[in-house]
């Protein structure tokens, strides 16, 4: 655009020179007019130089031009990099910081679960402990029966007894319902006694 702008420039500068030069001839004589003549071709080659110096200046305006472009685009292009990157490495810190939270809370229900596991443990134990507590106090029981009232208790489905008693449905019913052996134990012992002394009689 400077190139076309200096070339029109040059084209009214040489109008002008003709339209002098015209004005001139019918005003001066021949010497005047070789001495304008020189002066003009002078004019002419002094702005020929800078034309060519105009032009060569422009011609690396618009290669420097070219070149702050290109360094523009790159540095467009740099920041785009630097702008992906930067959404890249926040969504990787996002990916980071969710991870850390899911170790966390994988982290506290393991060690809830241990805790847990930690209770039934204690419970189990203190179960195991009970029931052989209480193996223990029914072995006693056995044999205190077996020494002490002549009885053999063995592991049987408990359908029938022999003499066969009339309220043994009833016992049956309640050792279920009251879980309380003892106290079968004691009633089937009266049943029989009751029935021994009625067929003594």
């Amino acid at each position: 655009m400077s190139a076309v702008k200096t070339e029109d420039e040059i084209t009214v500068v040489e109008r002008e020179m003709k339209e002098f030069w015209t004005e001139l001839k019918s005003v001066y004589g021949t010497e005047q007019i070789n001495q304008t003549l020189a002066l003009r071709d002078s004019c002419k080659e002094s702005i020929n130089v800078l034309s060519e110096r105009w032009s060569k200046k422009l011609k690396e305006g618009d290669l420097m031009i070219d070149k702050i472009q290109e360094y523009r685009n790159e540095i467009l292009q740099q920041n785009k990099h630097i702008s992906e990157n930067e959404k890249h490495l926040t969504e990787i810190k996002s990916n980071l910081n969710h991870e850390e939270e899911q170790k966390k809370e994988l982290t506290d229900s393991i060690q809830e679960l241990k805790e847990e596991l930690m209770k039934k443990k204690e419970i189990i134990s203190s179960k195991n402990k009970a029931t052989k507590e209480r193996v223990e106090r029914l072995c006693k029981s056995k044999e205190l029966f077996e020494e002490r009232l002549g009885l053999e208790i063995r592991r049987i489905h408990m359908t029938s007894c022999t003499p066969p008693l009339d309220c043994i449905s009833e016992f049956q019913l309640k050792v279920r319902e009251t879980n309380n052996f003892s106290a079968f134990i004691a009633n089937i012992r009266k049943a029989f006694t009751a029935l021994s002394f009625k067929q003594s009689t």
